[in-house]
């Protein structure tokens, strides 16, 4: 998701604004990650199907809001000692069987209900 040298970055102006406090327990960051994907989502809010790309402005603002959740997300898994790159590779290989291409392939459908 970051890269090394992103996530230090990160990590340490965390630490230099003494925000480590306000991340504890991990469902403050779990809450807040909630929160940005809220504000995230109100970037599209009331916008036209057919509107194929956000404004400028809205884009700048989405792309805040993205870099606001993969902080957070990142501090959360830091936090955790989640490695994000290991268990993304392992839910990919879940969802795989769970929704093989023969049964899921353009469909919405939960794989439970396949």
């Amino acid at each position: 998701m970051l890269s090394a040298s992103t996530l230090q970055m990160a990590l340490d102006f965390r630490r230099a604004q003494e925000w480590e406090q306000f991340h504890t327990p991990p469902k403050n960051l779990a809450i807040a990650i909630s929160v940005e994907a809220a504000e995230l989502l109100e970037q599209f809010q009331w916008m036209l199907t057919s509107d194929a790309r956000p404004s400028d402005v809205k884009g700048i603002s989405i792309e805040h809001e993205v870099a606001d959740i993969a902080i957070l997300l990142a501090y959360l898994a830091n936090d955790l000692n989640v490695n994000i790159d290991e268990v993304v590779k392992r839910k990919l290989s879940l969802n795989a069987q769970r929704y093989p291409i023969e049964k899921a392939r353009g469909t919405a459908t939960k794989y439970d209900k396949l």
